[in-house]
């Protein structure tokens, strides 16, 4: 199990980027019993982040906390779309302007691309990688990767649960945002 330290000083998650790649492990589970959600631990095995559906699985209303609770996000699906449409606020919903929406794309038209991403002036995708959710990616409109979703495997090679995930973020992304989006596809595959 990671380790919670209470008491250090832990810098404010929300602002949170780095000059070089940087790698998650995502736990699709929640610390709160019977509950769902995932847990965000850093490379250092430390808690950064966690997703709390205290609703069922697909709610619609969820919250991006750090490890104090503070809400990084709220994310909202909004009602009567066809193939799904996610409204992702900065800290508590007050119904400004979303930070990011996220678009289902319908699969028959482009099988690879899962969802169509807005994020201010800037456009994104999530890509599938391959046929059976093995993982996704998030690339720009030029195709550069900024981030990249797999399951978890150990450097010995042992592949673990499907519940085990990398995330790998590339230097200068806001990691909550990056966060906040696989969160998102999280929904939207209803995993949590």
């Amino acid at each position: 199990m990671a380790k919670v330290h209470p008491q250090a000083s832990v810098s404010d998650p929300c602002s949170m980027s780095s000059a070089g790649r940087e790698t998650f492990t995502i736990w699709m589970k929640s610390l709160v019993c019977h509950t769902n959600g995932c847990t965000v631990f850093d490379s250092k095995g430390e808690i950064v982040y966690r997703v709390e559906n205290y609703d069922s699985k697909g709610s619609s209303e969820v919250h991006l906390m750090d490890l104090r609770g503070k809400v990084l996000f709220t994310i909202l699906k909004k009602k009567l779309q066809i193939f799904g449409c996610w409204n992702g606020y900065r800290g508590n919903f007050t119904g400004t302007k979303p930070c990011f929406q996220v678009k289902r794309c319908c699969s028959i038209l482009q099988r690879d691309l899962a969802c169509h991403v807005t994020v201010g002036f800037n456009k994104y995708w999530i890509v599938r990688l391959g046929r059976k959710k093995q993982g996704f990616k998030i690339v720009n409109l030029a195709e550069d990767i900024v981030t990249e979703v797999k399951q978890k495997q150990l450097s010995s090679g042992m592949v673990l649960g499907d519940d085990v995930l990398t995330l790998e973020v590339e230097p200068y992304i806001d990691h909550s945002l990056i966060v906040a989006l696989v969160t998102v596809y999280g929904l939207i595959n209803r995993r949590l």
